[in-house]
């Protein structure tokens, strides 16, 4: 594809090819010098092209491998003969090895990309759970997974709290720090991501429950699903301590 001779501003040109553009006149104009350059280039990659082409004419790859398998087998022959068995089976190992990994490699890329998110979302879960009996803001959601991914570490399947490579324990100074602790700590740390009454932690009395006169849709006598699903989206910590002091 031929470049473009002018662009009228800098925002216009690929990215790509800015290099060959330079500003005259409130324009973006072909740099010709750039431009020579650059069809020097392409002329080289041709004649290279054309020289391999030219180099490779009338070899069947496949018959190239063929040929290249018999040699391999003759070399292990001659080696097996002369005593050298340990040489050939190494050999072999290492190219049957190679061999898998190649193969596998994209997968077991995919593979770890999809732990990742798995791990990701499992935290997110987990902490999302406990930060809600503390009365979490909903609006503190991204706030709190972003301190969870940098703090937790899937350790067979559970979370674990980690500082660098280093876990981290919990008050016994002995035990893994659990998440309990550390949404605890997180409310005297950042009161911010909490309703302004989390402090005492999610459960409480039958009053604290009717949050000052909110009828609580969890209760047997005023169960209401419109209500517990309106609450779980609008205020999952409003809605965590209602369903904790349920009756």
């Amino acid at each position: 594809m031929a470049l473009k001779n002018k662009y009228a501003s800098a925002g216009d040109i690929p990215a790509e090819l800015k290099s060959f553009y330079v500003e005259r006149d409130g324009a973006w104009l072909l740099d010709s010098e750039r431009n020579e350059e650059l069809r020097q280039t392409n002329i080289t990659v041709m004649k290279e092209r054309d020289a391999l082409l030219k180099r490779f004419e009338g070899i069947d790859p496949d018959a190239v491998r063929q040929l290249a398998d018999e040699k391999r087998k003759l070399e292990e022959a001659a080696q097996i003969k002369a005593g050298e068995f340990d040489k050939v089976l190494e050999a072999r190992t290492k190219a049957a090895v190679t061999a898998t990994e190649n193969k596998y490699a994209p997968k077991m890329a995919e593979l770890d990309v999809a732990n990742g998110r798995l791990s990701a979302l499992l935290i997110d879960d987990a902490v999302i759970s406990e930060a809600t009996k503390r009365g979490l803001r909903a609006t503190a959601l991204p706030d709190l997974k972003a301190r969870a991914r940098n703090t937790f570490k899937l350790v067979g399947s559970v979370p674990q709290a980690f500082d660098g490579e280093t876990a981290r324990t919990g008050k016994d100074g002995f035990s893994p720090l659990t998440l309990a602790e550390w949404v605890e700590a997180l409310v005297s740390d950042a009161p911010h991501l909490f309703e302004a009454n989390a402090g005492g932690g999610a459960t409480g009395s039958g009053s604290r429950g009717a949050e000052r006169g909110v009828v609580n849709p969890w209760n047997e006598k005023t169960r209401n699903l419109t209500e517990q699903v309106k609450l779980l989206k609008t205020n999952p910590g409003l809605a965590a301590r209602l369903q904790a002091s349920a009756n």
